[in-house]
């Protein structure tokens, strides 16, 4: 016997496909199951009581008079007679003249009986027809195939794993409190309370907007459209009722989901098995009803009460013809008609299947509803097999469909990782990530979040706030509150900004860093940013198929003094050119590509810093000799060979800083004495074997880098040089260092390391305003004693190994080793400041 509860758990198997069987077929599983039991019914009567009666012809009798029976037989027969307990057989010769027999002895064998059962036996299998023996077992074959049809697309294994799959998903997706959440908060946005406060909200916004306007008219506009560029601020949504902290645990299961109908949605929509195999199964049901209906119509007339049988033993019984009625052809024709007109009932939902399967594109599905009736307007539409089963549940439940959605919305997405993000970064965690950087300022640093947390806006003392990779960076409103916020970092994370916060932004902001992977991932909105002092673009901008190359929007930028490019152009944008009144600083770091066509330069009469890193440059372009007040150049990392234009930089009269550092030069040309106002040469990192005599006639010469070089030996001349507050000959073949070079009073920082250098000399002690002191990996054997009279210089900024300082007087070491944290303090800076 069952229990209650095995039988109840039977039936929590077929509810798991429910939602995927629309009506039509589960009408039709109701109709097998009652054609399955009329043919289980039909098939039980047959075998229990199926059966022919039948009775002998007696025009049919044969024409000869048969031989008399045998004495054995005679026996038999006679006995039966004589007793008298069974009427006399019927099946016996014609009358014949009554005879003297003896009288019959033996035993009784019922042959009479025996040959009746013969006669119905013979006769149900040679006179009844086929159909009428065998209809309930084709019955029951037809139900089973039917039956088989309409489940197949269940347990075909292609398409079982998607569906089982598919199911699960949907299942978690209905009862998820992230799906109640999402979509009671789309009925309160669209209730009519909230409707008043938004339009209030838009009375606000447009008298700020207005009185924006009176005050400066340039500054109106959230939409504005110029040199090509349109930018449109987005609506706010700091007003929109803001959604609960879920559960950690929901707010989990939720993500979960969402990564599981992103992976799901990928592995099935790329094809449509199962809208195929169900479109085959639904078509081999309406030939199966078409096969059934035709031969069934033609075989129902066969089925009678009374049929007419000849079977081959008239040797036998005396007899060609036999009238047998079958008893139960009366049912068997009523179960028939009953069949029949089930399998119509069943042929005509077939018909109707097909023509929902075919008469619209169910490849296609389209959420255009719940777009309409919630604020997910972004619901893509999905093809295929998953298209096709979401029309299959919408015959279900549409509710379904409509909660189901919510999953496939990025917008739905944000929102519960703005949830999550804010319930994970509080103000007290991001307070504990603000940093104080080298220039002493407040910065933020977050890294590949979800979002920007809304707690970020808090922070109202922050000055630098940089994001990199986060994807849906959203700068709110709020923004408004963070009063001393200078300095913006965009770090591959394109920003959305509300029109508040821009207007915020385009008042206060100074200073903006992007990088970015291609032209179009920089945002529209920096282009309007009116007051911005400092950009900064690290990115491919040298895209042949992108405008924007020119970046002819930035002559908008009227305050901006400082452009940062680095990227791999082939020439300078010309229309940076438009920048020229105001640009005082422009930075190319080219990353290795060639920089060819420099002619605009000529055009930026204003710039007073220049710099062209990595450009492949193989001499100093003569455009930059038209820049009459540019004071510093830098042309690091190229392919500079020679510096003979060096003298046409007389011209440039306000050129004080000149750095040719990770070059190829070999020789410095005697017309470098010609540059009478250079105050920084950076030589560095390049060829040099020997230094002119004339170099040491520019008397304003304060930090002299020859670093990283061939050099053997220090001019005599450099005694010259009054006013050298820094001078680094490190990593080169010097061996003696000149007394002329202590005459340099003014020297802060002095780096002989990594030479030859055999002995120091004592006039070292002159240097009264040395800080830095670098001689590690030389030849020398002591360090003079007169150290000690540099009264600045101490052991942290004294670069030097062990056992030399070791070797010092004890009254010198106690003198460097002195506390003074002023004097190093002053060392480090010098020797920062120098490299």
């Amino acid at each position: 016997m069952f229990t209650l509860t095995e039988v109840a758990s039977l039936n929590d198997i077929q509810p798991t496909y429910r939602i995927l069987k629309p009506w039509w077929d589960v009408f039709m599983d109701y109709l097998g199951i009652v054609m399955l039991m009329l043919a289980i019914f039909a098939g039980t009567m047959q075998l229990t009581r199926d059966q022919v009666v039948c009775l002998p012809d007696l025009d049919s009798s044969l024409d000869e008079v048969p031989p008399l029976p045998t004495e054995a037989s005679g026996r038999m027969w006679s006995k039966e007679s004589a007793t008298g307990d069974q009427a006399a057989p019927l099946m016996v010769a014609p009358e014949q003249p009554p005879t003297q027999q003896p009288a019959p002895t033996g035993i009784r064998t019922k042959l009479d009986f025996q040959q009746y059962v013969f006669v119905n036996q013979m006769c149900y299998h040679v006179a009844l027809p086929w159909y009428s023996k065998y209809f309930p077992y084709l019955a029951l074959i037809h139900t089973l195939i039917l039956m088989v049809s309409s489940n197949f697309w269940f347990k075909y294994p292609r398409t079982s794993s998607k569906i089982e799959h598919f199911v699960s998903i949907l299942g978690k997706c209905f009862e998820s409190p992230w799906t109640t959440k999402a979509l009671s908060e789309t009925a309160c946005e669209d209730s009519e309370e909230n409707k008043q406060r938004l339009a209030g909200a838009s009375s606000h916004n447009k008298h700020f907007s207005t009185s924006s306007e009176e005050g400066s008219p340039n500054q109106s506009a959230p939409m504005l459209t110029k040199s090509g560029v349109t930018f449109s601020a987005e609506k706010l949504v700091s007003e929109a009722p803001s959604m609960t902290i879920l559960d950690k645990k929901d707010g989990e299961q939720a993500k979960a989901l969402f990564e599981k109908v992103r992976k799901f949605r990928a592995h099935v929509e790329d094809s449509d098995l199962i809208y195929r195999l169900y479109a085959l199964q639904t078509l081999i049901k309406t030939v199966k009803f078409i096969v059934i209906l035709c031969y069934t119509m033609t075989f129902v007339a066969s089925i009678d009460f009374h049929h007419l049988c000849e079977p081959e033993i008239k040797h036998l019984t005396g007899y060609r013809k036999f009238h047998c009625t079958h008893n139960m052809a009366f049912m068997l024709k009523k179960l028939l008609v009953s069949y029949i007109a089930l399998i119509c009932v069943y042929g005509v939902i077939c018909i109707y299947t097909l023509f929902w399967l075919f008469r619209r594109p169910l490849k296609e599905y389209s959420f255009e509803k719940v777009r309409e009736e919630s604020s997910f307007s972004d619901i893509p539409d999905v093809k295929n097999d998953f298209a096709f089963l979401l029309h299959m549940v919408d015959q279900y439940d549409q509710l379904y469909s409509k909660r189901f959605g919510v999953f496939l919305s990025e917008v739905s997405e944000n929102k519960l990782r703005e949830i999550s993000l804010n319930h994970e970064w509080t103000f007290e965690k991001l307070r504990q990530h603000v940093t104080r950087n080298v220039q002493e300022k407040l910065e933020l640093h977050l890294f590949m979040l979800s979002g920007v947390p809304d707690a970020v806006f808090d922070l109202t003392d922050l000055e630098i706030l940089k994001l990199e990779l986060i994807p849906e960076a959203r700068i709110t409103a709020k923004i408004s509150q963070m009063i001393n916020l200078q300095e913006l970092h965009f770090y591959h994370c394109p920003a959305k900004v509300e029109q508040t916060a821009f207007i915020f932004l385009r008042d206060h902001l100074r200073c903006l860093h992007v990088k970015f992977t291609d032209v179009a991932e920089i945002p529209s909105w920096l282009y309007l940013l009116k007051n911005l002092q400092e950009l900064y673009l690290v990115g491919n901008l040298n895209s042949e198929n992108n405008k924007m190359i020119g970046l002819e929007s930035l002559r908008d930028l009227r305050h901006l003094k400082v452009l940062h490019l680095k990227s791999n152009l082939t020439k300078v944008p010309t229309n940076i050119t438009d920048l020229s009144p105001h640009l005082v600083k422009l930075v190319v770091h080219n990353d290795g590509t060639k920089l060819l066509v420099l002619n605009s330069l000529k055009k930026m009469m204003n710039l007073s810093e220049l710099e062209l890193h990595n450009c492949e440059l193989e001499r100093i372009p003569h455009a930059i000799f038209s820049l009459n007040n540019l004071q510093e150049l830098d042309l690091k990392s190229n392919h500079i060979r020679t510096i003979e234009e060096v003298i046409s930089f007389q011209h440039l009269k306000r050129l004080t800083c000149l750095k040719l550092w990770h070059n190829k030069i070999i020789s410095i040309p005697l017309s470098i004495s010609h540059v009478k106002n250079l105050e920084s040469l950076y030589l560095s990192h390049n060829k040099l074997e020997c230094l002119p005599s004339s170099l040491f006639t520019l008397l304003k010469l304060r930090h002299l880098d020859v670093s990283h070089n061939s050099i053997a030996a220090i001019p005599p001349e450099v005694g010259f040089l009054q006013n050298l507050q820094y001078f680094a000959i490190t990593g080169n073949k010097l061996e003696v260092v000149p007394k002329q070079l202590f005459k340099c009073t003014k020297l802060r920082t002095l780096c002989l390391g990594h030479n030859c250098v055999a002995a120091l000399p004592d006039r070292v002690g002159q240097l009264a305003q040395l800080s830095h002191l670098e001689l590690k990996s030389n030849c020398l054997d002591r360090l003079p004693a007169q150290l000690g009279q540099c009264p600045l210089l101490r052991r942290g900024c004294l670069v030097v190994e062990d056992h030399l300082f070791d070797s010092l007087p004890m009254e010198v070491k106690e003198s460097i080793n002195q506390d003074s944290a002023g004097a190093f303090a002053n060392g480090c800076r010098c020797l920062t400041d120098g490299r």
